[in-house]
C-alpha cells in the first residue's frame, strides 16, 4: 500500500517492499470489519456464538501484530518500519500513513493482547452482547490505529474513535453512577482533544504551502519557540487528562467505579498508556525546545501523582476506587522517565507503561471477579473469605506483589530504570534530584501498605457473617486462571530478563533521547540557574537549589 513512499520519506526507515503484507493496516481495519459483521452472526440472543465470534477476531489481530513484529519491524533500526502510505484526500494534507518504530511497536502489542484477554473476561455478559463486542472489536482497531498512524489529523481522527465505544460501554454496563461517570468521561477527554485538533492545525499550517500533518513534515519544521510552547501546553492538557495527570485525573476513579471487569482492563491496560506515547511521540520527539523548558514541570507533576494518589489509595474504602488511585500513583513513574533526559529513564518510562498495562489488568480483573462473587466493593463488607477462595487469594496476592514493585516481576525494573536514570542525568542539579527521588520514594513505600491490608482487609479480615450465611463464594475458575495466567507470564518473563521488551525500543529511545540533549545545547536565552540547563523553571526554585552540581558528567547512561 504505497510502502516505497513512505519508507523513502521517513528518515532511518527500514527498506521496504511493495510486496510487503500490510501488518499494520490490516490489524487497524481487520477487528473494525469484523466488528460491522456482528449484526449478521447467528445468535439466540444469550451471547454465545457472538463471543466466541469477538474472541476470535481478537485472537486474529494479536496475531497480526505479532506478525508484524516478526517479519516486518527490526529492533535495532532507529526510524520507521512496517510504513505504509496512501493518499488520502491530499487537498487536506491528510494521508493513510502508519508505520512503526521503538515508541509504538511495544503498545501495538499490548493493545492487541490486552483486548483478546478482555474479549474473553467479558464471556459472562449476556445483556446486548451484539453491541458490547461490536465496541469492544472497535475501541480494539482504534487503539491500535493511535499508536501506529503517522499523521497528526489521523491520529486525532483515531484518537476520538475510541471516545464514543468507551462512553457506551459505561453508559449501558456500568454500575449505578454509570451515567454521570460516563458524562464526565466524555467531557474530560473530548474537552482535551480539541487541544490536538488546534495543535495540529498550527503546526500543519505553519510556514505556508499545502498543509502537511505527517510527523516526518512536521519534525522537519523549524518551529519558533514561543510557538512551541503553546503547542506543547495545550497536548500537555489534552495528553494529561489520558495518563492521567493531578488535577486532570478525577474522570478516571469515577470511570473505574462504575465499569465492568473487560472494560476495566481496556481502561487500565490500554487507554491510560496514549497519555504516555502521545507525549513521547509529539511534545518530546516534535517540540524537543519546548519540552527543555516543561521537563522540570513533568517530573514534581510525576511526583504529585505519586504521592498524592498513593495518600488517596490508602484512604479508599471502596475496592475499585483504590486500585484506580494506584493506577495514577504509577503512572506518575512515566512523567518522571519523559522528563529524566536520560536513556535509561526513558526506557523505564516506557517500560512501565507495559508493565503497568500488564499488571493493571490483573488487578482490575481480580477486582471483577471479586464483585460477582461478594456483590460489594467495600471492604468494610468484605474480609474472612480466605478459606473459601483460596485460589482467588493466591491470585490476588501475586498480581498485588508485581504491582508494589516486587524484585522479580517487571513493576521492579521499571521503577528502578526511571530512579536510576532521573539520578543520574546530567541535566539536573544534585539537590533536584535529590529532594524529587526522595518524595517519589514516599510512594513507593505506600504502595506495599495499602495493597497489603487491603488484602489482608478482603481475605483476613473481620468476617462478614451476612456474606458468609447468604452468598456461594465459588473459587477461582479455570477461565479466569487463564487469564490471570496469561498477564503473569508476561509480568515475571520481564521482572527475570527485562531486555524481552528494552531491546525492542533501545534504538528509538536512544534517538529520541539524543534530539532531547540537543535542544537542551541549544542557545534560546540566559539560563537563569542551574536546575536544568536554560529552564526558565528553575527561576521557581530557591538559588541555594539552583547551584548545586551535577552528580555525573555522563550525557546519556546507556541503557541496562
Amino acid at each position: 500500500m504505497g510502502s516505497l513512499a513512505a519508507a523513502s520519506a521517513a528518515p532511518g526507515a527500514a527498506p521496504a517492499s511493495a510486496a510487503d503484507f500490510p501488518w499494520l493496516s490490516a490489524s487497524i481495519l481487520f477487528p473494525i470489519a469484523a466488528a460491522l459483521l456482528i449484526p449478521f452472526v447467528p445468535d439466540k440472543g444469550d451471547g454465545k456464538q457472538v463471543r466466541w465470534f469477538a474472541l476470535g477476531v481478537s485472537l486474529i489481530t494479536f496475531l497480526i501484530t505479532v506478525g508484524a513484529y516478526l517479519n516486518g519491524y527490526d529492533p535495532s533500526v532507529e526510524g520507521l518500519q512496517l510504513v505504509e502510505r496512501v493518499q488520502w484526500l491530499p487537498n487536506l494534507g491528510l494521508a493513510w500513513s502508519v508505520g512503526a518504530d521503538g515508541l509504538s511497536m511495544p503498545l501495538i502489542l499490548l493493545t492487541s493482547f490486552i483486548t483478546a484477554l478482555a474479549a474473553l473476561a467479558a464471556w459472562p455478559v449476556s445483556f446486548k452482547p451484539r453491541l458490547f463486542y461490536f465496541l469492544l472489536l472497535a475501541m480494539d482497531g482504534g487503539q491500535i490505529a493511535v499508536f501506529a498512524v503517522q499523521d497528526m489529523l489521523l491520529f486525532f481522527l483515531a484518537w476520538e474513535l475510541e471516545l464514543l465505544p468507551v462512553y457506551l460501554l459505561l453508559a449501558i454496563w456500568g454500575a449505578k453512577k454509570r451515567q454521570y461517570a460516563a458524562t464526565k468521561f466524555i467531557l474530560y477527554t473530548a474537552g482535551g482533544s480539541v487541544f490536538i485538533l488546534l495543535a495540529a492545525l498550527a503546526m500543519a499550517f505553519y510556514g505556508g504551502g499545502t498543509p502537511n500533518f505527517e510527523f516526518t513534515a512536521l519534525m522537519a519544521k523549524e518551529f519558533p519557540l514561543k510557538f512551541q510552547l503553546l503547542a506543547y501546553a495545550g497536548l500537555l492538557i489534552a495528553f494529561g487528562v489520558k495518563l492521567p495527570i493531578v488535577p486532570l485525573h478525577t474522570w478516571l476513579p469515577d470511570a473505574h467505579g462504575e465499569a465492568t471487569a473487560p472494560v476495566h482492563m481496556l481502561l487500565a491496560g490500554i487507554l491510560l498508556k496514549m497519555g504516555g506515547y502521545a507525549l513521547l511521540r509529539f511534545n518530546v520527539q516534535l517540540l524537543p525546545e519546548a519540552h527543555a523548558q516543561f521537563a522540570p514541570l513533568l517530573v514534581v507533576l510525576g511526583v504529585v501523582n505519586i504521592i498524592y494518589a498513593a495518600l488517596t489509595s490508602f484512604a479508599q474504602r471502596n475496592l475499585k476506587r483504590k486500585i484506580a488511585y494506584s493506577s495514577i500513583s504509577h503512572m506518575g513513574f512515566v512523567l518522571i522517565g519523559i522528563g529524566s533526559f536520560s536513556a535509561l529513564g526513558t526506557s523505564g518510562a516506557m517500560l512501565q507503561m507495559v508493565s503497568h498495562g500488564l499488571i493493571g489488568a490483573s488487578l482490575f480483573f481480580l477486582v471483577g471477579a471479586t464483585y460477582d462473587r461478594t456483590h460489594t466493593l467495600q471492604l468494610d463488607e468484605m474480609g474472612g473469605v480466605g478459606q473459601k477462595m483460596r485460589k482467588m487469594f493466591a491470585l490476588w496476592t501475586i498480581c498485588s506483589l508485581a504491582s508494589l514493585a516486587l524484585p522479580g516481576m517487571s513493576g521492579f525494573v521499571s521503577e528502578l530504570m526511571v530512579f536510576v536514570g532521573f539520578a543520574t542525568s546530567e541535566a539536573y542539579a544534585l539537590s533536584f534530584r535529590i529532594v524529587m527521588a526522595v518524595l517519589a520514594a514516599v510512594g513507593v513505600i505506600l504502595t506495599p501498605i495499602y495493597l497489603l491490608s487491603m488484602l489482608r482487609e478482603i481475605f483476613f479480615g473481620k468476617e462478614n457473617a451476612e456474606l458468609a450465611a447468604h452468598t456461594h463464594l465459588v473459587d477461582a475458575e479455570p477461565r479466569e486462571i487463564y487469564v490471570i495466567s496469561c498477564l503473569l507470564v508476561p509480568i515475571i518473563g520481564i521482572g527475570l530478563y527485562p531486555r524481552l521488551v528494552t531491546d525492542s525500543y533501545r534504538a528509538s529511545i536512544e534517538a529520541l533521547v539524543q534530539r532531547e540533549l540537543t535542544a537542551l545545547d541549544r542557545p534560546v536565552g540566559s539560563p537563569p540557574g542551574g536546575l536544568i540547563r536554560r529552564s526558565p523553571l528553575g527561576e521557581l526554585l530557591p538559588p541555594a537549589l539552583l547551584q548545586a552540581p551535577s552528580l555525573l558528567p555522563a550525557p546519556v547512561p546507556a541503557l541496562g
